[in-house]
């Protein structure tokens, strides 16, 4: 990938992430525990993502 693609796609998944983290607000409001744990680990899954996006980045700007 370029540096152009990493850069958009953090920025895409950091997007998604915020909403999710909305989300999941909702559902705590609701009491919805079974989707909290699903959110849950979808946002570790980006959070993993997220981090090998950005070492990516960094080997791609050195």
């Amino acid at each position: 990938m370029t540096k152009d693609q990493l850069e958009q796609e953090i920025a895409e998944l950091k997007m998604d992430y915020i909403s999710l983290q909305g989300d999941m607000e909702k559902l705590e409001s609701t009491g919805h525990v079974k989707m909290i744990e699903n959110a849950e680990l979808r946002l570790s899954k980006m959070e993993e993502r997220l981090a090998d996006l950005n070492k990516q980045l960094a080997e791609a700007t050195n």
